[in-house]
């Protein structure tokens, strides 16, 4: 079926079977403007913005996710189900559940951790941790290398709540679960990907620290995030 209800497209040619995955899609828009040459916006639907371009001659894709994992969960499928897909890089913000952590890291999920029963309505497992994707991970870890961009790598919190009711839980998702940081997206795009004989990874910027309480403003997790932007370019 193409095209799909989130995605207005009808030829699938034009997305690249890699795509990187920013939660916001003005990052979308930040991303195809400043890297990519011979650009087509693919997608608009509910302002989900998707483009289409060349990197140093690649065709890749980048499109916005929304945010939490039932809407990457959608978008994901569609793209892999639907339009021939075969990588997606998730290329996103999170929040430091340790000092070890600084503003503007840049942190490579290895695992990721969450109490969501997506991954087990999807048939794929009723374990609450999930890995990336091996082989994409070993092309983002040399192309930081690359780069001589440090990578922290780990095991990240997928979580389904934002303001928890709790009040925050970083100390015991670090020290019982070894989460380095927070994001709410990653374990319904691996739970997609294992679903669907696809592969995923997800590459995060720190954006805030729930230690330290530092944090970066929304006009910088919008364009100032490029280093892990640069990383995910690289692989393709």
């Amino acid at each position: 079926m193409i095209p799909t209800p989130h995605i207005s497209l009808d030829n699938k040619d034009l997305i690249a079977k890699t795509v990187l995955m920013p939660g916001d899609p003005l990052r979308a828009k930040f991303i195809a403007e400043t890297y990519l040459e011979n650009v087509v916006q693919f997608n608009a639907v509910r302002n989900m913005f998707g483009y289409t371009g060349t990197y140093k001659g690649k065709k890749v894709s980048v499109m916005g996710s929304g945010m939490g994992m039932p809407s990457i969960g959608i978008y994901s499928y569609e793209l892999f189900s639907f339009y021939g897909v075969e990588n997606i890089i998730r290329v996103g913000s999170a929040g430091a559940y340790t000092d070890k952590l600084n503003l503007y890291d840049v942190v490579l999920a290895e695992y990721a951790y969450s109490d969501s029963t997506y991954a087990k309505i999807m048939g794929v497992t009723n374990r609450r941790k999930l890995a990336a994707s091996k082989p994409l991970n070993n092309k983002l870890k040399k192309a930081a290398a690359k780069l001589n961009v440090p990578l922290h790598l780990g095991v990240i919190h997928s979580s389904d709540v934002f303001y928890h009711p709790g009040g925050s839980i970083h100390e015991k998702m670090y020290n019982e679960h070894g989460c380095l940081c927070v994001e709410m997206e990653s374990f319904a795009l691996f739970a997609n990907a294992k679903a669907l004989g696809k592969k995923a990874a997800c590459i995060l910027t720190i954006s805030d620290s729930l230690v330290t309480h530092e944090a970066t403003s929304s006009l910088e997790r919008q364009k100032a995030f490029t280093k892990m932007m640069e990383i995910a370019l690289e692989v393709i």
